[in-house]
């Protein structure tokens, strides 16, 4: 079993995070680097999936400017996403070994918020005709995957402590019929992403049999021990033209982080 690596970013711009799952892809993919799970909060942005429809986003990009919020164009499948501050994002950077195991992933990933949510005694389901939890016809968690060269790319956004007026901003997902939620909301109390975010681990660790390989100074030694020809390697993305899978992503970037900024750890990571 090979060890999987945890990356704990804390609160970073979309567009580093987009490039960095971008370039862990291509080196997963090529054998360079272990399948990489990426934590994250996002500073707030709107990105459009490669079947968006303009009308569902509800302001013009001036608009979104003018109050902060990033606009970006990616290639994940799916519509319209709104991510910011309070929402936990989880992209596993995953080698899959047969294209039939993209469905089992997205329905774990699901298991895992579930049981997630249950623990703050709120019952999230499945919803049949949409990827993602619901609680009460709200969607709690929006979850897309794209899978490129049989590794997966972007993953889960959970709402924690998220701003619940971003539907103001886009109709999420394209559904305008459906509400959004986060765990404060349901709980009827403060949850800090601090809070939830070992509950998730703890959720994800059952669904895909996590077990700590190697502790975080041991991970950060190994991170500061690349030197910068390597990360500048790294940095260099490759132009992806090959046809990817239709199935939900979230997103990438153009990302430079000093080792001393990330909190890695080392996982063994299989699916369950």
């Amino acid at each position: 079993m090979s060890p999987a690596r945890l990356l704990d970013l804390g609160l970073r711009p979309y567009r580093e995070v987009w490039e960095l799952q971008r370039r862990l892809h291509d080196a997963v993919q090529d054998g360079r680097e272990p399948d990489t799970w990426i934590l994250v909060e996002h500073h707030p942005v709107v990105t459009l999936g490669r079947q968006a429809k303009r009308e569902n986003l509800l302001l013009s990009p001036e608009a979104l400017a003018a109050r902060g919020i990033d606009l970006v164009e990616i290639e994940r499948g799916g519509d319209v996403t709104y991510h910011g501050p309070g929402q936990l994002v989880v992209y596993p950077i995953r080698r899959l070994e047969r294209f039939r195991e993209v469905v089992p992933l997205v329905r774990s990933l699901e298991g895992a918020v579930i049981e997630c949510c249950a623990q703050f005694g709120v019952t999230g389901i499945r919803w049949s005709e949409h990827a993602g939890v619901w609680v009460g016809g709200k969607s709690i968690c929006a979850i897309g995957l794209a899978v490129k060269k049989m590794v997966s790319l972007h993953g889960l956004a959970l709402n924690v402590a998220t701003e619940l007026d971003y539907d103001r901003l886009i109709n999420p997902c394209g559904l305008s019929d459906r509400g959004i939620t986060s765990l404060c909301a349901e709980t009827g109390r403060p949850v800090t992403v601090a809070e939830a975010k070992p509950v998730l681990l703890q959720a994800l660790s059952s669904a895909f049999v996590l077990r700590q390989a190697q502790d975080d100074t041991e991970a950060q030694d190994d991170t500061e021990a690349q030197d910068d020809t390597e990360a500048q390697d790294d940095t260099e993305a490759q132009d992806d033209t090959e046809a990817q899978d239709d199935t939900e992503a979230q997103d990438d970037t153009d990302f430079r982080m000093a080792p001393s900024r990330m909190t890695p750890s080392r996982m063994a990571l299989s699916s369950g």
